[in-house]
């Protein structure tokens, strides 16, 4: 098969990007790095308040840990790349960087995914058997839990980038993107790709239905659990404490729905970048100040580490 313009499969590519250098769009782009800068310092602060606070050993902390961590990768796989491009006027990127991207985004989604369905399961464990809670949710199936949703993401990706890495690429070779996303580099392809399309369209379905059903029947039946509570203040707890993952599980999967469960004629670039900024950067800024700031546990631990930091420079 001929490539066109002279260029292997193997070369580079041109992401178009987001933001021009007009007045607004160096508004626009200080924003981005700005929220970039608060979900970086965000997630480090709650892994470590996490780690630093034996309060918050319990299997719900360990598990939003590994979403901070999660959120933290993702964040820096696609933004530093897209900053340096905006700030330097060069909008190439290699082809191992590039597949090294679709790599990283693929797992980190699906991962991600997979584990707030699975703390969803949590939640119900924790409300309807609390008796039962410490056995059900041991720290081996804690373990298990993690470690599948991780083994999960790294599996998909690693097939989806060696796949989508093999295929020929000519012409200009521009991504209308930020970030080298699957969909627009497939669209570059010297090949019909209607049928890995479809293949695409279906593992979507599966990685974002799947756990979306675990998160429907959990809730629906914490939602009995908590209307059967006989005392008030213990449903008012128990609201609370499944509204801060309701919110974070909104915003991630109400993002990736509206991009990848789309039909295909109803796709616009300029719509999927300014989406994909809300979770791949918004997202993971908000879940850590979500998680936190409705957190008496986590906002206990936080003020505690302060106060420890001020006793310290007194002496």
């Amino acid at each position: 098969m001929e490539i066109g313009l002279n260029q292997s499969s193997t070369d580079g590519f041109i992401l178009l990007g987001i933001f021009s250098h007009s007045q607004t769009d160096l508004v626009l782009f200080s924003a981005v790095m700005v929220v970039f800068t608060v979900a970086l310092c965000g997630n480090v602060l709650l892994i470590f308040l996490i780690y630093a606070d034996p309060r918050l050993h319990t299997p719900m902390y360990f598990f939003l840990s590994q979403l901070s961590l999660m959120d933290l990768v993702l964040v820096c796989t696609n933004v530093p790349k897209m900053a340096a491009n905006f700030l330097s006027g060069r909008k190439s990127i290699s082809f191992v960087c590039c597949g090294i991207q679709i790599g990283l985004f693929v797992c980190l989604v699906g991962s991600e995914g997979l584990l707030l369905g699975l703390m969803a399961y949590d939640r119900y464990v924790a409300i309807s058997h609390p008796l039962h809670y410490p056995n059900l949710m041991s720290q081996g199936v804690c373990l298990q839990i993690v470690g599948s949703s991780w083994a999960f993401g790294i599996i998909d990706g690693l097939i989806q980038m060696v796949v989508v890495m093999t295929f020929p690429y000519c012409g200009l070779r521009e991504v209308d993107h930020f970030f080298c996303e699957m969909l627009s580099l497939l669209k570059l392809a010297c090949m019909d790709m209607s049928i890995f399309e479809n293949v695409i369209f279906a593992c979507c379905v599966f990685m974002l239905l799947l756990p979306f059903s675990i998160i429907v029947a959990s809730y629906a039946r914490i939602l009995g659990a908590v209307l059967h509570m006989r005392s008030a203040q213990a449903r008012k707890k128990a609201l609370a404490t499944c509204s801060s993952h309701l919110t974070a599980v909104s915003l991630f999967y109400g993002a990736a729905m509206f991009i990848y469960l789309r039909p295909r004629r109803y796709r616009a670039p300029s719509h999927d970048k300014v989406v994909s900024v809300f979770y791949t950067v918004l997202t993971p800024m908000l879940n850590p100040l979500i998680y936190s700031l409705r957190n008496r546990e986590v906002m206990g631990a936080l003020m505690k580490g302060l106060d420890r930091r001020r006793i310290v420079n007194q002496h």
